[in-house]
């Protein structure tokens, strides 16, 4: 085998490796972070059920002796592994209430180069608050778009849809139901 073709193989077998590095530990965190987190979607919420299901959720739950589940909470990169933005996969943790509506968001470790003037930002999270899962999610319609981070808000707004829409379509009745 040739030299350079070794070389190539080597770089794209660290590449592969630092990538799935990058995505585990990007969703890695202390309880309490993970806690705090969930309460800042969550503020009424007595308890949290332990990470579980199919798919990967933890239950919201509040009301009398905490058995009342207010929603679900759920990664992004676990729902829509595939969907990444200009640095890579992009960890969301996303709150969806028991009615349809997106509680909030709260962004996790990434590597995106301009998540500081679009992702990153609280206008950006803003946008998915009380938002419906049934909306349609487009940039430039019902999601402002940051004209310079195209690929990074692309892939946010579409993670943050599809992980919504699926949680929804597994644990919560349409309307009138």
């Amino acid at each position: 085998m040739r030299e350079g073709s070794i070389l190539k193989r080597f770089a794209l077998v660290v590449a592969l490796f630092a990538g799935s590095a990058s995505l585990i530990t990007a969703g890695a965190q202390s309880d309490a972070q993970q806690e705090a987190r969930l309460k800042r979607l969550f503020p009424a919420a007595t308890a949290f059920s332990p990470k579980g299901g199919d798919p990967p959720h933890v239950k919201a739950l509040g009301g009398a002796g905490g058995k009342d589940v207010l929603g679900y909470a759920v990664w992004t990169t676990e729902l829509s592994p595939l969907e990444r933005g200009y640095g890579g996969p992009i960890p969301i943790l996303v709150g969806i209430d028991s009615k349809g509506l997106i509680t909030g968001i709260v962004m996790g470790n990434h590597h995106e180069p301009y998540g500081d003037f679009s992702i990153d930002r609280p206008e950006f999270a803003a946008h998915f608050r009380n938002k419906d899962v049934r909306d349609p999610f487009r940039l430039g319609e019902d999601i402002d778009a940051v004209s310079r981070a195209t690929i990074t808000m692309s892939s946010a707004v579409r993670a943050i849809r599809n992980s919504a829409r699926r949680v929804a379509r597994q644990f919560i009745a349409p309307p009138g139901r």
